[in-house]
């Protein structure tokens, strides 16, 4: 089953990537408005940005389910803010009062550790102990009396008093993970349940594909098949003509602010996507490379532009090379959420 999530930004500043400006844009009640339009255009969630400039990803996650229905919150965690026994409890209870609607993004990159107290070591202890962290979590969700010692964590005798919803096959909140590294990919490998990836071409997108499968079987992965997702910026107007003038528009602006990408060292796959420029500004049909040189970091480096058939093709040919979750967004969110909601998403499920 293909699952189609959206973005909210969870920023303390407005204006996120050109998103509309307006009084309480971060409230309650102005982010319970973007995931009710999420539930009503046929979304299934939406991703919630972490880090320590923002809100509390978990708090705002289960604000937004108690207001909700069926909006599942992909929530971004990083080890190290949190321990893994006291995540996996809380994400158990999140879990069970929402009908087991919870999702998990397991976040690894630069953050401002040392305010929380964290130290990041080098990049492979980092993920080492991200494959620690992902890996005693899935054993509270679904073991008993659990003692574990490892590198970075350490647990004895532990027993949550509330499990995830066992529903079908879902023995627990999917667990999604990003990172390009070598370090990062055995992670993936062997102890996620999604890959994601951000909008690189489709070349590239088969190649991570094929080394991740032939990973997952060397190193002899214990779980289900890792699945994978893509998280990419899809911009949609009514027409193909519209939709490249606006973007144009927007890169545009962005050029004319003078704005760069905020990280000195970009990680792996965040050079990835920046390295895509030098081979032109449209690649495949109609993935667009430059907002990349104006600061578009992460999710808005590059951009799949078009009409609804335009962009539709485009994830469809995604989905032929295995991606079976989607993270889209524009901006304005609101506005978009709508019209993709109605214009997009009958094309991909069709």
């Amino acid at each position: 089953m293909t699952e189609f999530l959206w973005y909210i930004p969870n920023q303390v500043d407005p204006g996120h990537r050109g998103d509309t400006v307006v009084e309480g844009h971060n409230s309650l009640d102005t982010l319970t408005t973007q995931a009710h339009a999420l539930e009503e255009h046929g979304w299934g969630g939406a991703l919630l940005g972490t880090g320590w400039g923002r809100p509390d990803t978990f708090t705002v996650a289960t604000a937004l389910a108690a207001r909700t229905t069926t909006f599942q919150p992909l929530i971004a965690v990083r080890p190290g803010y949190w321990r893994p026994a006291n995540f996996a409890a809380a994400a158990a209870t999140l879990d069970h009062l929402s009908g087991g609607r919870v999702l998990v993004n397991i976040v690894s990159g630069k953050d401002t550790l040392a305010a929380y107290g964290d130290s990041e070591g080098d990049q492979s202890q980092r993920y080492a102990r991200t494959g620690e962290f992902l890996r005693l979590v899935r054993r509270l969700w679904t073991e008993e009396d659990i003692t574990f010692t490892g590198e970075h964590f350490e647990v004895t005798g532990s027993t949550l008093a509330q499990r995830p919803v066992v529903r079908g096959e879902r023995r627990h909140p999917t667990l999604y993970f990003g990172g390009a590294s070598e370090a990062a990919e055995r992670v993936a490998a062997t102890e996620a349940d999604v890959q994601l990836f951000w909008g690189e071409p489709l070349d590239g997108v088969r190649e991570r594909i094929e080394r991740l499968e032939e990973l997952s079987s060397r190193l002899g992965r214990e779980h289900r098949p890792l699945e994978f997702g893509l998280r990419i910026t899809t911009l949609v107007r009514d027409t193909t003509e519209q939709a490249w003038a606006d973007a144009g528009a927007k890169v545009a602006r962005m050029a004319a602010a003078g704005s760069r990408d905020p990280l000195r060292v970009p990680a792996v796959g965040q050079q990835r996507l920046l390295d895509l420029a030098a081979r032109g500004d449209v690649l495949d049909d109609n993935l667009y490379t430059a907002p990349g040189r104006y600061g578009g970091g992460g999710a808005g480096t590059t951009w799949l532009v078009g009409s609804p058939d335009d962009v539709a093709k485009s994830l469809r040919r995604y989905q032929e090379l295995g991606i079976t979750h989607f993270v889209l967004s524009d901006t304005p969110y609101l506005e978009e959420i709508r019209r993709q909601g109605e214009q997009l998403l009958p094309l991909l499920r069709g």
